[in-house]
């Protein structure tokens, strides 16, 4: 075997590397505020007295949570133009993350809601708070507390997720890489260059989640 290895392709489109891992950061950070919303939300109307509206829920994130990511992006942009809404790929992207990441959100925080004692609920009801007071003051943050691990590991694989969006030419990283490796034909040395940015992307993630936990979740120090 004689390939020679050539990194004058990644040194060359260095900048463009750079301006799609801006593009995934952007993808990523856009989904997971829209999946925090639709978690939230969604562990409200599961709290529901509305059977149909309990049930609605469920079956939401049972069927995102059983099809692929990318049949759901391929859906949005492709089925939803037939009903007359077209999509621009970025914001086909942002949705499609911001759903797949709050089915399993909903799941998480619903687990965290579940742990809080139903003591503190009575005595959020005693003192006459509403039932959204209660859920916001003494119940959200505390369970947001105990599945912040849980949650943020989602977001890191909803980050790596954004690789997918590629497949309707969203502007991220991946589909960076591909234009210069087809330009190029230099397979190895382009995807080598990316797995090492996809690490740096999850390393920069994990400190900054880490950050926001050190500022808003931890306990004081007596």
């Amino acid at each position: 075997m004689n390939y020679q290895l050539d990194f004058t392709p990644v040194f060359d489109g260095f900048h463009d590397l750079l301006l799609g891992c801006l593009g995934t950061f952007g993808l990523a950070i856009s989904g997971m505020l829209l999946a925090i919303v639709i978690g939230i939300g969604g562990v409200m109307l599961r709290e529901s007295p509305l059977k149909p509206v309990r049930w609605l829920v469920i079956g939401f994130v049972e069927l995102i949570r059983n099809t692929p990511f990318l049949v759901q992006i391929f859906f949005i942009y492709f089925a939803l133009p037939l009903a007359g809404l077209k999509l621009d790929p970025t914001v086909t992207a942002i949705i499609a993350l911001g759903i797949n990441g709050g089915a399993y959100a909903i799941e998480i925080i619903r687990g965290g809601v579940q742990s809080i004692p139903a003591g503190q609920r009575e005595a959020g009801y005693a003192l006459g708070l509403r039932k959204a007071q209660v859920f916001r003051f003494i119940i959200l943050k505390p369970a947001l507390r105990a599945i912040y691990p849980s949650l943020t590991s989602q977001f890191v694989l909803l980050t790596l997720t954004t690789s997918i969006a590629s497949a309707i030419s969203a502007y991220e990283l991946t589909s960076v890489s591909q234009r210069i490796e087809s330009e190029s034909f230099r397979s190895f040395e382009v995807y080598f260059t990316v797995t090492a940015f996809y690490l740096v992307i999850s390393w920069v993630m994990m400190r900054i989640f880490g950050l926001i936990s050190a500022r808003c979740f931890a306990y004081p120090v007596k």
